[in-house]
């Protein structure tokens, strides 16, 4: 099992970008470095009979109202940018996914995440489009053809499918998720938990 706290995300939640956002100064200030896993969210969901926050929130009086606020919170308690509602929302991330699992395998994991973020919540396109994905990927200065293709590889869509389920073994129902050790961590709220954890408080 990994010493280093785990991130498992899917770019399809827009509370694992701003988690993403964080990340970089826990690092700085802790002198960890998380390590990333790609799940797919939909799949998560199928398993553990889970749904998303825009289904889950629908016509319940406040509640949607207070995540905003506590979104609110977070971006000033961690100095982020908040993100850019994506008008194509809910946008199928399997193929980005399978793609993150081949930008592990070819080097480029950490470019990639960083790509297919952006495209999904700094400057939003329809990024379940192969066509739109393909064109973002690239002027990201991805070899966005290679790794399309690699995503359709028999091991690669293997690696996505034991990365979920491992999740949801662990006890993971959603994203973002974090692991310290064996400890499960839900939300972005939490990532101050998390912290606490690494540094040993």
């Amino acid at each position: 099992m990994s010493s280093n706290p785990q991130f498992l995300f899917d770019f399809g939640s827009p509370n694992a970008f701003l988690s993403h956002e964080a990340i970089p100064a826990i690092e700085k200030r802790t002198g960890t470095k998380f390590e990333y896993v790609p799940v797919l969210l939909g799949g998560i969901f199928k398993a553990t009979n889970n749904k998303s926050p825009a289904e889950t929130l629908a016509g319940v009086k406040n509640k949607r109202e207070f995540h905003a606020i506590e979104t609110e919170r977070f971006v000033k308690r961690f100095g982020v940018k908040p993100y850019t509602w994506n008008p194509f929302f809910p946008v199928n991330t399997l193929n980005l996914m399978r793609a993150a699992v081949a930008a592990q395998m070819e080097g480029v994991f950490e470019k990639y995440v960083e790509a297919a973020f952006h495209h999904m919540w700094v400057e939003p396109k329809k990024m379940d489009d192969p066509e739109v994905a393909a064109k973002a990927l690239a002027s990201s200065g991805l070899d966005a053809g290679k790794l399309l293709a690699r995503s359709q590889d028999a091991d690669v869509k293997a690696k996505l499918i034991e990365n979920t389920q491992a999740a949801v073994e662990r006890g993971a129902f959603g994203s973002p998720t974090f692991f310290v050790g064996k400890e499960m961590f839900f939300g972005k709220e939490q990532l101050r938990e998390v912290e606490e954890m690494v540094v040993g408080k």
